[in-house]
């Protein structure tokens, strides 16, 4: 996961210590190991808890509550995630010895997609503590902000610190070997997509896109998400006005940060993601950007640096093209991705982070003392 992975890091690099527990989960394929193990990765304490049972990501860990009390006690827990046997039983032992806590939802926290029914019923029984209880919640977006705050969350205790962007300067150079790899001509235009083949990404729109606009190639790398939306894929790769336009690439465990730059417009037609990763990994690239103002990423975007669209089909089909017809307008979206990725760098975020974990300490011991009395 790219953002823990970066917080994590930068916090190793500020001289806090910085304990991590999870599942063995790698991917959906993988059966989890059911081996617990611990390992230091970019020097954090990694404890890997022997996972035997599991459903897609949520993986039951019988020896969490063990191993939290086997750690050293903590100045404040950060839970990412929401809806899962790993947070919510984590959540549960932070409330019962009194350790302040920082809840991240990550784009989680409103129902939808999968047994929305069944969500709202745990959340209102024995997910409901898990951000009520919660020092602070950290989102990252006013997108998110808003989805918190219809629960009844209040205002003060929710902290938008954003997700960073990646370096600029650091962005690998494309393949170029990505037209050749697709049979793809030189001249014709690339739209990019990246990200969980999936409802709610607008996957949909692109594909339009590859019958509407003459000759533009659409490119989709990422995994199957099972909801039926590659069927729509496979089925554009046979129609007759589409077919050898609409290509899939393998999935791939890193970011496919290489890919970025071999397109000319990457396009983020999501219906409400609460970040938007990959929208900022293009922008770092240099590579303009098209997202709808569902997407909490938007909101980071100033003027010249993104085209931020309502999510209509014709508003998000008529960015494309003009994106692609107007070579100025790419030029001024590929320097302002880079402006915008070097204003929210992860530095930045991490200075955020650490005086959310401050305030959530300070303001349990505060709680604290005045429950305690002299």
């Amino acid at each position: 996961m790219v953002v823990a992975r970066e917080l994590v890091s930068r916090l190793v690099e500020h001289g806090h210590t910085v304990d991590i527990v999870t599942t063995t989960l790698v991917d959906l394929q993988t059966p989890p190991s059911r081996q617990t193990s611990v390992a230091t990765v970019d020097g954090a304490c990694v404890h890997y808890l022997a996972t035997p049972l599991h459903y897609r990501w949520m993986g039951i860990t019988p020896t969490l509550p063990w191993w939290l009390t086997r750690l050293p006690r903590p100045d404040v827990v950060h839970i990412f995630g929401f809806r899962d046997p790993v947070t919510t039983v984590t959540a549960a032992w932070c409330r019962a010895r009194r350790v302040p806590y920082v809840f991240e939802p990550l784009g989680m926290f409103r129902p939808r997609l999968r047994k929305v029914g069944l969500k709202r019923v745990l959340d209102t029984t024995l997910n409901r503590k898990v951000a009520a209880r919660a020092a602070a919640v950290a989102v990252v977006s006013g997108v998110e902000a808003s989805d918190v705050a219809a629960a009844g969350i209040s205002r003060e205790r929710i902290v938008v610190r954003g997700n960073g962007f990646p370096d600029p300067d650091a962005m690998p150079p494309a393949r170029g070997s990505l037209r050749a790899e697709l049979g793809i001509p030189r001249d014709a235009p690339i739209v990019l997509y990246v990200g969980r083949i999936a409802a709610g990404k607008g996957i949909e729109h692109l594909l339009e896109a590859a019958r509407r606009l003459a000759g533009t190639h659409v490119v989709l790398a990422g995994p199957d998400d099972r909801h039926g939306i590659m069927d729509l894929v496979r089925s554009a790769q046979s129609a007759p006005a589409t077919a050898g336009f609409v290509h899939v690439l393998p999935s791939t465990t890193e970011p496919p940060l290489e890919l970025y730059p071999e397109a000319d417009v990457f396009v983020l037609a999501s219906t409400g993601d609460s970040f938007g990763m990959v929208a900022a990994e293009a922008a770092a690239a240099g590579t303009p950007v098209v997202v709808t103002d569902r997407a909490g990423v938007a909101g980071f975007f100033l003027d010249g640096e993104a085209v931020v669209v309502p999510h209509e089909r014709e508003a998000i089909l008529g960015a494309i093209a003009r994106v692609l017809e107007d070579s100025t307008l790419r030029d001024t979206l590929a320097k302002g991705g880079r402006e915008a990725a070097r204003r929210m760098s992860w530095d930045r975020v991490v200075k955020t982070q650490e005086r959310i974990y401050r305030a959530a300490a300070s303001r349990t011991a505060a709680t604290k003392a005045s429950t305690d009395g002299p």
